[in-house]
């Protein structure tokens, strides 16, 4: 049984004070048992996150890493082994909207995806389709390829420390939602993908939907057979929301 995950990717959002806010917020929130849930704010309030919710059962990561893992001259970068110091335990990788407007490649995401798991993080693998891809009927094959660039060059053995995130591009802050049949149809996909090498991890790989989750949607989307949580965009700077999509995974 895989054990339903929602993580909430803050993206470039928050301030001191209202980072703070939340974390108060977050801190009153009750959440289900039976789900993990983590919040991935900016780099900067990383800090002040882990030290606010100490104690409470939301883990931290981070919305993106280095190509190279471990300290170095790469100005402006933050490494994985650094992120892992500050406390992470997760780290978004390949995420739309790098790969988009900052044209980061498959094979840079297949570098991150190795940073993150040699520094002891779970790499969160974002894959998706663009409105043109999905309209042209080339949905999984896209995401196929996004796939294949980490099993082909790592193999599927990685996929045991980490886990697969479905984002449809057309739908990632437009208010736009896959329906659940649509999300279920592509996370079926990745996992016949990857039961094709191994049908055990296939089976225990968690993929989380992406792509404006709501609390009013969430329950129909993570009670399809191959949904295991979801990753949370706008929602996850809303705490109250946020608790009521993670009961959502949780019932």
């Amino acid at each position: 049984m895989r054990r339903p995950l929602v993580a909430g990717n803050w993206k470039m959002h928050g301030t001191r004070a209202s980072v703070a806010e939340l974390i108060k917020n977050l801190r009153m929130l009750t959440l289900p048992a039976g789900v993990d849930v983590v919040v991935m704010p900016p780099c900067l309030y990383i800090a002040q996150v882990q030290s606010g919710l100490e104690g409470k059962a939301i883990a931290v990561g981070a919305q993106d890493c280095a190509v190279e893992p471990v300290q170095g001259a790469l100005t402006g970068e933050i490494a994985a082994a650094q992120l892992a110091d500050a406390g992470c335990r997760y780290v978004l990788v390949g995420h739309s909207e790098r790969r988009l407007l900052l044209d980061e490649s498959d094979a840079v995401v297949a570098r991150k995806f190795t940073a993150a798991q040699s520094c002891g993080l779970v790499p969160v693998l974002c894959v998706g389709e663009t409105l043109e891809q999905r309209e042209a009927g080339q949905t999984l094959e896209v995401v196929a390829r996004q796939v294949s660039a980490v099993l082909e060059e790592l193999g599927v053995g990685v996929f045991a420390g980490a886990v697969i995130a479905y984002e449809p591009v057309w739908a990632i802050g437009t208010g736009l939602t896959a329906t659940p049949q649509q999300a279920q149809d592509v996370h079926a996909a990745i996992r016949a993908q990857l039961a094709a090498e191994n049908a055990e991890i296939a089976a225990g790989v968690r993929i989380l939907y992406g792509g404006s989750v709501k609390a009013v949607s969430a329950a129909e989307l993570f009670g399809m057979p191959d949904i295991d949580g979801g990753l949370v965009g706008g929602a996850s700077l809303n705490a109250d929301e946020f608790g009521a999509i993670c009961r959502a995974a949780g019932s």
